[in-house]
């Protein structure tokens, strides 16, 4: 499926399935701009990486954020990227509306799994973050020729499946600011614990995506199915058992398969398509789960905000998302 293969091959988050790999290479900003720390962080700061271990010797100036949600990281420790890939399509300066205004100067827009890495040289970065990415060895080495480069954390986050928290204190720790990271990550953990509802405590959860190729499913790892974990869910057993993608986060799902969704709850978006071919699709109204309304179908920014995982995406998430399980449930 495309957009589960996006985030390994193309999302290389979704990527595969899940991502919208926007590739455009439109400059919205002055390369002399700089990266604004409104923080000033501790250096030299060592990284640990799936590469090997990365210095930052001085707070960086000139950043540039390749990851998937990368830059709204850094932007909510305090650091504005010069250059940023926009992996959503939001447009403008490539992040959701929940970091809208963060930017004060805004940043090139990059490619995503397609780099031109000529460009991103031209803006002579300090420091490159490609943090949440697909881990491919190529790509770093030829970024870390152009500029320290901070990459996924370890083998377990190949393939785009660097976790909010990897990221957030990866990222933290490259900018000399860990302990913003600690507790931005504190208050999200809060954040997740106080939307979580007692009656959601271990029902089963499906998460599904619709494209133009067909159904497909989340598994353990994925950023959304994880933040469904945290409010409760867990993952529904059928779907867990499917072998699994290429992505290594997802399952591809037949129509004669689609009754594997069935769940306590089954949150879903469409890729690409109209929502409507997702909700008039013959094989999902039959579905038990969603004859019975136990269906949240989401699209736009909140779908957005539902994939990309970042701090400021699952707090948006979570005060747009969780009413519509409350409904579902009927708790």
């Amino acid at each position: 499926m495309k957009h589960f293969r996006a985030l390994a091959a193309a999302i290389a988050l979704l990527v595969g399935v899940l991502t919208a790999c926007s590739s455009g290479t439109s400059s919205t900003a002055d390369s002399s701009s700089a990266s604004s720390p409104s923080a000033t962080g501790s250096f030299p700061a060592t990284v640990r990486t799936y590469f090997g271990d990365v210095t930052i010797e001085s707070a960086p100036q000139r950043i540039v954020a390749l990851g998937w949600g990368d830059a709204e990281t850094a932007l909510a420790l305090g650091y504005q990227p010069v250059g940023a890939s926009d992996w959503l399509a939001f447009g403008g300066d490539g992040v959701g509306p929940w970091a809208a205004d963060q930017y004060t100067t805004s940043p090139t827009i990059l490619g995503t799994t397609d780099l031109s890495y000529e460009q991103i040289a031209a803006l002579e970065p300090d420091l490159i973050l490609d943090v949440k990415s697909s881990g491919d060895q190529d790509r770093h080495d030829r970024l870390a020729q152009i500029a320290t480069t901070v990459g996924i954390p370890d083998a377990d986050s190949l393939n785009y499946l660097t976790s909010t928290a990897e990221q957030l204190s990866t990222i933290a720790a490259a900018l000399g600011v860990p302990e913003k990271g600690q507790r931005l990550q504190s208050e999200l953990d809060t954040a997740v614990s106080n939307a979580a509802n007692a009656d959601w405590q271990g029902r089963t959860v499906s998460v599904a995506a619709l494209t133009s190729t067909g159904w497909g499913a989340y598994i353990d790892g994925d950023t959304r199915l994880e933040l469904l974990k945290g409010l409760g869910f867990t993952q529904n057993p059928k779907i867990a058992a499917l072998p699994a993608s290429g992505t290594g986060f997802s399952v591809s799902l037949s129509t004669e398969q689609l009754d594997n969704l069935d769940a306590d709850l089954i949150v879903a978006f469409p890729i690409y398509v109209d929502t409507s071919q997702l909700t008039g699709d013959a094989a999902w109204q039959t579905i038990p789960a969603v004859a019975a309304g136990h269906e949240v179908v989401v699209d736009g920014d909140l779908s957005s905000a539902f994939s990309l995982g970042t701090v400021g995406s699952i707090e948006y998430a979570l005060q747009n998302l969780t009413p519509r399980i409350s409904e579902a449930l009927g708790s």
